[in-house]
């Protein structure tokens, strides 16, 4: 499992294990698994697609701005402004 993390600057709105999650980049969207290559990447508005089991149904999150960070702990994502 991934772990995830959606941060604004405001509070933490997600922290879970989840299967994959699909991040609109500023260069294009790109999904992670666990295992994903260290990357960080500016994202644009857009929604993020969290989805907590493989085959699971996507759930759609809208941010706005920021950046998304890959490491050997997960993907944490910094949004300006998520709902």
């Amino acid at each position: 499992m991934l772990h995830f993390e959606l941060v604004t600057p405001e509070r933490l709105i997600r922290s879970e294990d989840v299967h994959m999650v699909t991040v609109p980049g500023s260069e294009g969207d790109f999904a992670v698994l666990e295992g994903h290559a260290p990357l960080m990447s500016t994202i644009r508005d857009g929604d993020l697609l969290v989805q907590r089991t493989a085959g699971g149904a996507p759930e759609a999150i809208a941010i706005r701005g920021g950046f998304a960070e890959v490491n050997a702990k997960g993907l944490t994502v910094l949004a300006e402004h998520a709902s």
